[in-house]
């Protein structure tokens, strides 16, 4: 792997590398992209999708490699890690006080305003011992409502020539610190901004390496994504009700109750045009928002104080205008060319009521990232998960990528040695960014540490949650295993349903997500070996628990996206519109994922053993099912019960 990243680097030659858990992958393209910085004079550019990598990265990997690699390179490589700006404690929010905050519900309750100045308590004196300023080195942590009071976004930044502090600001450090770096680590969602945005955020650089690049897409569509809703309107009004005439505040806080007026006659879901009533209100919104902006007009450099507020309306309110703004255009060109999906989450849906918003984003960010990512510099893309249905073009589609012009190369044994299926389907343009796959394997012999359990003999899933037959088989398989089970569901009510009958049937532990904090619940499944822990989606690609604690991984069903889900089956009817095959395109590769990072809980070190049992029978009785399968890690397979539960407990024993 590491010859193949200093290849890409040195041709420029874009590369998709499948490296499993345990290979060692941060180190094999570290090593080239520190040995690339410092013979070029250059900055590599690391972004990762959670705060574990980064912090494995800062904390363990870098500082050992810079060590050892200082002798040959002739100097220590210099590193960094750089977040967004609401990620750093604001020392001018911090000391001259958020301006009126939009009205919360909990700051009505007495107890709500206690703990929120202990927080704040707490934030001040933190802000004289820290020298990063950094959230995540905030331990414990503060709630959201407290971390608002002390940090700004960029767009509410007074900057740093205006700001009385500016020379001591930590967001500005950091991002001096990565101008010196030789790598910067940052995430998925900085990346983003900085190539989709249209302003630098990130020192200049010339190659990326995307780590747990199989999350890239969902946090590009995130950033790429707007919202617009009665609250946030009513913020925007009250931010610069004190900074404008009256009347045309009030103006703004009008057209936002009449949204909510025309929103409150909708049903949640995805909207294919603009009814005739909301698209009045939206256009009413985009108004009396962009009267607001001219009234606050220019910036007096002299009035620092009042800039500070300036700012902050300044900020809500163009969010409101550009999105609402984007919605009343998104609905302008014909369906079949759209580039934006709209639709209205909240409301009365499933006996809830919560306020209703307009929602906004892009049907693929494919053409952003081939345009943005990809066209100006080299990238490396990783993950143990890229081979989806046996080839990297399904995911290389999504990145916007061309077909791939050469086989990918695989280690022995590697899920790519496998053929795709015939029916991934899909034709898109051969012109684009040159790339090649390479599939590096595993330290995992997965035929003789693992078994996949396809039980085809069950009914298949039903509406109404888990059927009878599921529970019994659950149960079978958990007392099989002495317990030691993490159980993965496509839902929270068949997660709650499992655990309750679960813990009525056997001896063990049942631990289920939301009785506390996910890190505590991982770290009593891990520490307590015959505890049982049940959950949803964050636990799905979250969990890391090697040795005998986790011996069996339960699916309960192929964890499709939601028939309603608004992004996904509007793209899914685009691909199918353009002769493709959206179901495969876009619902399966979703589950294809999942499916992959929920069976990559088992195996976490070579010692392990295990069962990844899959109750829903699809998998092996649909047509799609063989995408699927290839999609998974290459276990020696049964659809045999009784060889299961042997099995089980044979490692148990």
């Amino acid at each position: 792997m590491a010859e193949a990243v200093a290849r890409a680097i040195r041709t420029g030659e874009h590369l998709a590398v499948q490296a499993g858990t345990g290979t060692g992958k941060s180190l094999a393209y570290l090593v080239p992209a520190l040995r690339h910085a410092l013979t070029e004079d250059a900055t590599v550019v690391v972004s990762t999708a959670t705060i574990a990598l980064q912090r494995q990265l800062v904390d363990r990997d870098l500082p050992r490699l810079t060590e050892a690699l200082a002798p040959m390179l002739g100097r220590k490589p210099r590193f960094a890690i750089l977040k967004g700006r609401r990620n750093y404690l604001c020392l001018h929010r911090l000391h001259e006080g958020a301006p009126e905050e939009p009205a919360e519900k909990g700051l009505f309750d007495p107890r709500a305003v206690s703990a929120l100045g202990r927080q704040m308590q707490r934030l001040h004196e933190w802000s004289s011992e820290t020298g990063t300023g950094d959230r995540d080195e905030l331990v414990p942590g503060v709630s959201e409502l407290a971390w608002r009071q002390v940090s700004v976004t960029a767009r509410e930044c007074l900057g740093v020539s205006r700001c009385p502090v500016g020379t001591d600001c930590f967001a500005e450090r950091a991002r001096a610190e990565a101008g010196r770096a030789d790598v910067v680590v940052t995430n998925h969602a900085l990346l983003a901004i900085d190539a989709l945005e249209g302003y630098p955020v990130l020192p200049e650089h010339d190659v990326v390496v995307v780590d747990e690049a199989h999350e890239l897409v969902d946090r590009v569509t995130s950033v790429a994504s707007a919202e617009l809703s009665a609250a946030a309107i009513t913020a925007a009004a009250r931010r610069c009700g004190r900074l404008v005439d009256e009347q045309i505040a009030d103006r703004l806080a009008e057209a936002g109750d009449g949204l909510a007026l025309a929103l409150g006659e909708l049903s949640p879901g995805r909207l294919d045009e603009l009814a005739q009533p909301l698209a009045g209100a939206v256009a009413a919104v985009r108004d009396a928002a962009h009267a607001c902006i001219t009234a606050l007009g220019p910036e007096r450099r002299e009035d620092v104080e009042g800039s500070t507020a300036r700012k902050l309306a300044l900020a809500l309110l163009e969010e409101v205008h550009d999105t609402a703004v984007r919605l009343l255009t998104a609905f302008k060109p014909p369906e079949s060319e759209r580039f934006d999906v709209v639709w209205v989450s909240g409301g009365i849906s499933q006996d809830q009521v919560r306020p209703a918003t307009l929602k906004v984003a892009p049907l693929t960010v494919g053409g952003l990232l081939r345009e943005r990512l990809f066209g100006p510099r080299s990238v490396v893309l990783t993950s143990a998960t890229l081979t989806l249905g046996g080839t990297f073009d399904t995911l290389a589609r999504q990145w916007g990528l061309p077909p791939s012009p050469v086989p990918a190369r695989s280690a022995p044994g590697a899920a790519t040695e496998k053929e795709p299926p015939a029916d991934d389907t899909g034709s898109p343009d051969v012109d684009g960014p040159r790339w090649t796959g390479q599939d590096v394997g595993s330290p995992f012999e997965y035929r003789r540490s693992g078994i996949l359990y396809l039980a085809r003999h069950m009914p298949p899933p039903g509406r109404d949650g888990l059927p009878p037959q599921y529970l019994d088989e659950l149960a079978g398989l958990v007392e099989a295993a002495g317990g030691r089970t993490l159980g993965l569901f496509s839902s929270m009510r068949a997660a709650k349903q499992a655990t309750e009958a679960l813990r009525e049937r056997i001896d063990f532990p049942v631990l289920c997500q939301g009785d506390d904090s996910t890190a505590l619940l991982v770290r009593q499944f891990a520490e307590d070996t015959p505890t049982c822990l049940f959950g949803t989606l964050s636990l799905w690609q979250g969990v890391d628990v090697p040795g005998p604690s986790l011996q069996l991984v339960v699916m309960d069903r192929i964890p499709f996206p939601r028939p309603d889900d608004p992004l996904a089956s509007a793209r899914q009817r685009a691909v199918t519109a353009r002769g493709g095959n959206g179901f495969l395109s876009v619902a399966a590769t979703h589950a294809a994922l999942l499916l992959a990072q929920g069976a990559g809980r088992l195996l976490r070190s070579t010692d392990d053993r295990g069962v990844v049992a899959i109750l829903d029978p699809r998998l092996a009785t649909a047509r799609y099912g063989s995408f699927l399968r290839a999609s998974l890690p290459p276990f020696w397979t049964t659809h045999d019960p009784e060889v299961v539960r042997s099995a089980l407990r044979r490692i148990n024993g």
